[in-house]
């Protein structure tokens, strides 16, 4: 898969969240089911510096990127500078025992993945964390720019996205944590698999009836309900003129029908953090019904992001507050 559903800002887009929360949830089915079987999850030090490409991105970057941070180190033969930092970019992943994983990405391989990340040179090296992209450093780098640069991404995983990286064992065997991560399709997985492509094609109203067959026979599916918010949501703002929503919206701070659909718009956009602030606002300002569609639209761009996400633990205690 490329990386078409990751945020190569560093802001959460609703690709990019769609794809970690996926990730996630096939991750821990497949943790829930080696536990079951008895595997007990260590990685061998060999696991930690892995070559990636583009047939395997999705398992072997985007993955695991929701268990532990992986720095993708774009390289090629004929570049000598790759060559000063590669080796030194597997040392510190062994070293740093687990707290993240190096995939090494030939560019000559794969020109795709190399055109996604927008690369221009290399040696390039990017993080990805929770399914988002983040740029790292491009040409030569000391070993102490490299060690203060991986120190932040660590701990911008841990705070951020609770990844505290993979446990370590020297006598575990190459590749056994992967095998044990196998993972059985479920009952919905050909339904969802439509959704995607429905929502990928730019038809939402088929998308959204995908997810909806689903949740009507599994209510409690995470993935299609994360699905359906974000299809619901692109539906509303398809046709909506941006220039004349924020204007609505600077001009009425008190319409919440206005600062709704503004919102929607900040979300879509990537301004996580300016979609709850406003509808937040919205809600301090309002009462009765009104108040009430406002908070409810809130709650459904909760459901957009993620229980997760730290933004939306923050508006979460922002909403009590402004409730009570």
């Amino acid at each position: 898969m490329q990386p078409r559903n990751m945020s190569m800002s560093g802001v959460v887009d609703l690709a990019a969240v769609k794809a970690a929360q996926e990730a996630k949830a096939k991750a821990e089915q497949a943790r829930a089911q080696a536990a079951r079987q008895g595997g007990g999850g260590a990685v061998s030090p060999a696991d930690l510096v892995i070559d990636a490409d583009e047939a395997g991105f999705e398992r072997d970057v985007l993955q695991r990127s929701t268990e532990v941070p992986v720095v993708i180190d774009f390289w090629a033969e004929w570049c000598e500078p790759c060559k000063q930092l590669s080796p030194v970019l597997e040392r510190l992943a062994v070293e740093y025992n687990g707290r993240f994983v190096l995939a090494k990405i030939d560019v000559d391989a794969n020109q795709m993945l190399m055109q996604q990340f927008g690369i221009q040179g290399i040696p390039a090296v990017f993080a990805v964390v929770a399914g988002q992209a983040l740029p790292l450093f491009q040409g030569a780098a000391g070993e102490a720019q490299i060690r203060e640069t991986l120190d932040q991404l660590v701990q911008v995983a841990e705070q951020r996205f609770g990844l505290t990286g993979l446990v370590v064992d020297p006598e575990a065997d190459p590749g056994a944590a992967q095998q044990a991560q196998a993972v059985p399709a479920g009952p919905h997985d050909a339904a969802l698999e439509a959704a995607v492509q429905a929502l990928d094609a730019g038809d939402l109203g088929g998308a959204v009836r995908a997810y909806q067959n689903v949740l009507n026979e599994d209510p409690g599916n995470m993935e299609a309900k994360l699905g359906l918010a974000q299809a619901e949501l692109l539906q509303r703002v398809q046709n909506l003129d941006p220039q004349r929503v924020r204007k609505d919206a600077a001009d009425n701070p008190g319409d919440a029908q206005a600062q709704i659909a503004a919102a929607d718009l900040d979300l879509v956009g990537g301004h996580v953090e300016d979609a709850f602030g406003r509808l937040i606002d919205t809600v301090r300002r309002t009462a009765g019904d009104e108040r009430d569609t406002v908070r409810v639209r809130l709650l459904e761009l909760f459901e957009v992001v993620g229980a997760d996400d730290p933004r939306v633990a923050a508006a979460r205690r922002a909403l009590a507050r402004a409730l009570f």
